[in-house]
C-alpha cells in the first residue's frame, strides 16, 4: 500500500469486511479494502487501509462496533 495509508481491520470474513467498509464510508471516511485470499482455497484474510489521518477516527468506529 502507498505512504500515508493504515491497516486498521484484517479478518477472512468478507461480510464483517463491507460492513466495516460501509460504516467507515458513512463517516465520511474513505476506506480501502485489499483482498489477499486465494480464490481456489479460500484462505488467507482482507484488509482495510484508511488514510493515516484517519487511522483514530476508523479505529474507534471499529471499537464501539465490537468488531
Amino acid at each position: 500500500m502507498e505512504e500515508g495509508w493504515s491497516r486498521i481491520y484484517s479478518t477472512a470474513d468478507p461480510v464483517k469486511i463491507e460492513i466495516l467498509k460501509s460504516m467507515l464510508e458513512e463517516e465520511n471516511i474513505q476506506a480501502v479494502v485489499i483482498n489477499k485470499q486465494d480464490s481456489s482455497y479460500l484462505f488467507g484474510e482482507s484488509e482495510v487501509y484508511v488514510s493515516s489521518d484517519d487511522a483514530l477516527a476508523a479505529l474507534q468506529i471499529i471499537r464501539n462496533a465490537e468488531f
